[in-house]
């Protein structure tokens, strides 16, 4: 039986499904809580919510992007036939 060739394997959507748990992670990271006019909350400044989680995002976009370029070997060797 012919095996339909479709453009992502069960590895790309592995690899798509990390990079968004970590962008997902990484907008977890921003949150708190935030200023009011009565209330200042130095926590906006924060090295997790300015630092860390936009790093952790950036991340998991770059992952996303690597699991959609991803192609087994086996793919490559069997399309230069």
């Amino acid at each position: 039986m012919d095996k339909k060739k479709f453009a992502f394997t069960k590895t790309n959507y592995i690899l798509t499904a990390i990079g968004m748990a970590i962008i997902i992670l990484g907008l977890i990271l921003m949150t708190g809580s935030n200023c009011t006019n009565e209330l200042f909350e130095p926590d906006i400044f924060s090295v997790r919510r300015i630092k860390v989680a936009p790093v952790v995002t950036l991340i998991g976009f770059i992952t996303i992007i690597v699991a959609i370029a991803y192609k087994p070997r086996n793919e490559k060797e069997a399309d230069k036939e």
